[in-house]
């Protein structure tokens, strides 16, 4: 356990009433001429974010909308994304961020779950939307549409469950600036953000205003000290809790740019805003990236990796998933420049536990991040000492209210102070912390636990191997054995002959993979974490 540091002697504590969208504009009430967020369509300088924000908080209010009642958000990362989200906080309402890649089935859960009274949608997406609206018992009457690409219903359907629609800028435009933000509490809901789950149904995870204040404070500003000058670019979109930090909340708390992507983040696209910066404002490079292990791994192995005098980082940042310290130091000869790493979660908003700029120790997740409190528990609750395996407890104040609708999840993974994360980890002499893997991820082989990410990070030092994934299966006997499932660099050849004694060179004996199956691809969230239930669900049908 690490000695426990007040988030108060890092910054204040908000006050009581305190509105986040209102607390983020204020910060930038002198820079309204700088640009804040930047898309392939143009620039929106602070000053004109402050306007559109309060636009469109009228217009919820005009639409009816109360205080606490909920608005699905399913927009990409355009400019029109923060205007939206912070406009609904603004309104008092509650923005619920969705991830722009599921299904019209898992839209239609959400939409039901989370009684949304309002829709705001991107004219691409529009299409999923309206079958999640057929398919679901929605509240849903009135559809917001950023950049429409067909023309929109001005009235509901009939015989249809499909809402009225209203274009985004018409809508935002027709509005006096609210001027006062709804009287919110620092503990009052503000944002809902649906966990991915690995099983099950995704989990609304309910945070306050106070939460992202503090993961800005405690990590955006005290770890990686974010400034006004950086360009800031995150992979990770801003529906996920890792972007919301890197992409909104961060940048706003010191008043530095943000590059917003709608498409996906391959290889391709990502070495274009890091060399020529964005259509919207070309020239303007990122100094600052946030990715994830995946991401960087695709990125290194790509024939167009851009040279380190074609961009303008200082700085890398990683989560999602533990990064494979042959990542790090790769990445770190080519650029000069460190990923930080360190491990968050929806529940928890942002990072607790993380290296930091100028103190990285790669194959490691770093220290404790000040003002977050971390405990490792054995099977009994007890402490587990330095170097054994332990489930990763976290005390902190961004953690999240509560799973909505769900009281024994939520007793579950809200203890008290305590989150519990998931995760298991080991404590190093140093005072860092090893990633371990998932709780049910664990593997026992011989009567020992092995960690499925140490063989895979182990398998990945290999020239020709890209990805690998690591499970349990029974042999003949029953017994629980290793097997991986490895993914080849384009144009790279490997046996399992090879990659058996590869991993005995570097392990304990009992850890290599008994198998190794070659695969094209993994499977993987939407933020590049690998599901290994996934291949576990495979080998069993096999």
């Amino acid at each position: 356990m690490n000695a426990a540091v007040d988030p108060a002697d890092i910054a204040p504590p908000p006050p009581e009433r305190f509105n986040i969208a209102q607390h983020l504009l204020a910060l930038n009430a002198a820079r309204a001429g700088k640009a804040a967020f930047v898309d392939d369509d143009g620039t929106l300088t602070y000053g004109r974010l402050d306007e559109r924000v309060r636009r469109f908080a009228a217009g919820l209010r005009a639409l009816g909308l109360k205080r606490e009642e909920r608005v699905l958000l399913l927009m990409l990362d355009t400019t029109d994304w923060p205007v939206a989200f912070l406009g609904a906080v603004y309104a008092g309402c509650v923005p619920v961020a969705v991830n722009t890649l599921l299904t019209a089935d898992d839209y239609a859960y959400m939409l039901e779950h989370s009684r949304a009274q309002a829709a705001l949608v991107s004219g691409a997406l529009l299409p999923v939307l309206s079958a999640a609206l057929q398919k679901s018992d929605h509240e849903v009457y009135k559809v917001v549409v950023s950049r429409p690409v067909a023309p929109l219903r001005g009235a509901a359907a009939e015989g249809l469950q499909l809402p009225a629609e209203v274009e985004f800028e018409a809508f935002t435009a027709a509005q006096a600036p609210l001027a006062q933000p709804a009287p919110t509490g620092a503990d009052e809901a503000a944002f809902w953000l649906y966990s991915s789950g690995s099983t099950g149904r995704p989990k609304g995870t309910v945070h306050s205003h106070a939460n992202p204040y503090w993961t800005a404070e405690l990590y955006g500003r005290a770890v990686l000290k974010l400034a006004e000058s950086d360009i800031c670019f995150s992979a990770a979109k801003l529906f996920f809790a890792y972007g919301l930090g890197n992409a909104l909340t961060f940048p706003m708390s010191v008043g530095a740019t943000t590059l917003l992507m709608p498409e996906r983040p391959t290889p391709d696209a990502v070495f274009q805003r890091w060399t020529r910066g964005s259509a919207g404002s070309a020239g303007v490079r990122p100094t600052v990236f946030f990715g994830a292990p995946t991401g960087y791994a695709g990125m290194l192995a790509h024939p167009a990796l851009p040279t380190k005098a074609d961009v303008a980082l200082r700085l890398a940042s990683s989560a999602g998933e533990a990064l494979p310290a042959e990542i790090g130091e790769r990445f770190t000869a080519h650029y000069g420049v460190e990923i930080i790493d360190g491990i968050g979660s929806t529940e928890m908003l942002h990072i607790f536990l993380s290296n930091q700029p100028g103190r990285v120790r790669y194959g490691t997740t770093g220290w404790p991040v000040p003002g977050y409190e971390i405990q490792l528990r054995g099977e009994g609750g007890a402490a587990v000492p330095d170097g054994e395996p332990g489930d990763l407890y976290i005390q902190g104040p961004s953690a999240a209210l509560m799973y909505w609708g769900n009281r024994a999840k939520t007793r579950e993974t809200f203890q008290g102070g305590w989150t519990k994360s998931g995760d298991k980890y080991v404590r190093n002499a140093d005072g860092t912390y090893t990633y371990s893997g998932r709780s049910d991820d664990m593997l026992k082989v011989s009567g020992i636990y092995v960690s499925p990410f140490e063989v895979e990070a182990t398998l990945v030092q290999h020239p020709a191997v890209l990805e690998a994934a690591v499970i349990g299966v029974p042999d003949a006997e029953g017994l629980t054995k290793t097997k991986a499932f490895v993914v080849l660099k384009p144009g790279s050849n490997a046996d399992e002959a090879a990659l058996k004694a590869f991993v005995k060179d570097r392990l304990a004996p009992y850890k290599y993979p008994r198998q190794i199956e070659f695969v094209t691809e993994l499977p993987k969230t939407a933020t590049g974490k690998i599901q290994r239930f996934k291949l576990r669900e495979r080998e069993a049908r096999a």
